[in-house]
């Protein structure tokens, strides 16, 4: 089978709170344990669902993200992180038609089944209506006829006769049931002020969530229908994205620094603390000449021994700030390599802990500004461009990210941003200092793959003198 037929199956929800993540965490873990290679995706720019995802499959979840890569990319991105894979699940984000706000299809479900020609499972919520679901599922189904419903798993199913009265209702939809969910309070997955609790923070319990979800679905869906579904796909049009082609794409790249200095280490920090990163950033510093190294901001004292350059993804810091604080070796080996002039990125909980203090905890000093937890959800697309040469982009470089926090800086932002946005409102955002290059925007780096040449390069020629490894 050649990889533009991986089989594929396109897990959505009419809206919100279904409970798509239960059963595509389920499926996927099922499977899994059925002897199945399974590559596990997620809609949007969610951060947190991929984390269980790859614990049910033992492989990267990845994002297909239409509003930050294009809708060009979905499919190559896709085919990529199926490789060798037996099966694929993308789980949908909001409801199916939901996409970018007052932008269309645009990062929806349905765009991205259209685009990946991917049959669609709408999870339901069936707890409160019988048959009123066939009405639903009616509607969803002939919304779109690009879009392929393929059937329904009824999730909250009250009890063997509630059951029956979906099923019998569902029999005249044309839409086959393919599996039924009863309300349970096992399997709890439990949820705080930005979504579920990342796996990094509850391995253990995590673990055993996964194993209980999949319980449930081998026992309530029915796996054969569902693989004989996923198996009835045409080939994708589409060739495997391929990081290696993508920095040689980029006409400052491979990295001039790297290749006259060797292999830069860029460290990425990880552990309970950072969760939120794209696979394809690492596979991307790789290709474009650098050797990426993880460390845990919450345990580890120093940077990795040689440190070029450094990558701190978002998270949740706020959670961790004491633990973050206390670690005064770490902090002090960071403001070191910044003021080496070594490449720094920070993407949201990044720029937290590269701040003065965080809810009153001192952290890195990097940053003159101060972070502080709110009540106020800040959230959503934006578009935004370079305003200045720096370590991450060259001024006028254009990209598309996302926000997603509920902390706020003081001063917002310094006296040389890092980014002008110009949608959805004009503003400035982040700060420019040296190396450094710190904002609350996460950006998809596979739609803009000269930020990864950029940074490498930056690190390659930063020198063994700011090597943080020489700093101690």
């Amino acid at each position: 089978m050649s990889g533009g037929a991986v089989p594929r199956l396109v897990i959505a929800a009419p809206s919100s709170g279904a409970g798509k993540t239960t059963v595509a965490t389920g499926l996927m873990a099922a499977f899994a344990e059925a002897g199945l290679t399974v590559s596990p995706h997620k809609v949007g720019p969610d951060y947190i669902d991929p984390g269980y995802h790859a614990l049910a499959t033992g492989r990267p979840g990845r994002n297909l993200d239409a509003y930050l890569c294009g809708p060009e990319r979905i499919a190559p991105l896709f085919l990529h992180g199926a490789a060798g894979a037996d099966l694929a699940l993308v789980e949908g984000v909001m409801g199916l038609f939901d996409g970018a706000s007052g932008m269309g299809e645009l990062a929806s479900t349905a765009q991205v089944a259209k685009v990946l020609r991917a049959p669609v499972v709408l999870v339901v919520d069936a707890s409160s209506q019988s048959r009123s679901v066939a009405a639903l599922v009616h509607g969803f189904a002939s919304w779109d006829p690009e879009v392929r419903l393929a059937g329904v798993i009824l999730n909250k199913v009250g009890s063997d006769r509630h059951e029956e009265l979906l099923r019998d209702a569902m029999g005249s939809s044309g839409v086959p049931v393919l599996g039924a969910l009863r309300r349970t309070g096992r399997a709890r997955t439990p949820s705080r002020h930005l979504g579920l609790v990342p796996v990094a923070e509850r391995r253990a319990e995590a673990v055993e969530s996964v194993a209980e979800l999949a319980a449930r679905v081998r026992e309530g869906c029915d796996l054969d229908a569902l693989l004989a579904l996923a198996r009835n796909v045409p080939e994708l049009p589409a060739r495997a994205w391929d990081p290696a082609a993508e920095i040689r794409a980029v006409p400052a790249g491979p990295s001039a620094g790297a290749a006259s200095a060797g292999r830069p280490l860029i460290a990425v920090a990880g552990g309970a603390a950072f969760t939120f990163s794209y696979a394809e950033h690492a596979e991307l510093l790789t290709a474009a000449g650098a050797d990426v190294v993880p460390f845990d901001p919450l345990h580890d004292e120093q940077l990795p021994p040689g440190t070029q350059g450094l990558v701190i993804g978002g998270g949740f810091p706020e959670v961790y700030a004491p633990d973050l604080s206390a670690n005064a070796p770490l902090r002090t080996a960071v403001a070191a390599l910044a003021a080496s002039g070594a490449p720094v990125t920070a993407e949201c909980a990044g720029l937290l802990y590269l701040a003065r203090s965080l809810d009153g905890k001192p952290m890195c000093g990097v940053l003159p500004a101060d972070a502080r937890m709110t009540e106020r959800l800040t959230l959503g697309y934006r578009e935004a461009v370079a305003l200045q040469d720096n370590a991450l982009a060259v001024a006028g470089t254009r990209v598309r990210g996302h926000e997603f926090h509920r902390t706020a800086l003081e001063p917002g932002a310094g006296p040389s941003p890092a980014w002008g946005v110009t949608h959805p409102a004009r503003a400035v955002e982040g700060y420019v200092a040296g190396g450094v290059h710190a904002s609350y925007l996460h950006v998809h780096w596979a739609a803009e793959p000269s930020l990864a040449v950029r940074l490498v390069d930056g690190a390659a020629r930063s020198g063994p003198a700011a090597r943080a490894g020489d700093a101690r």
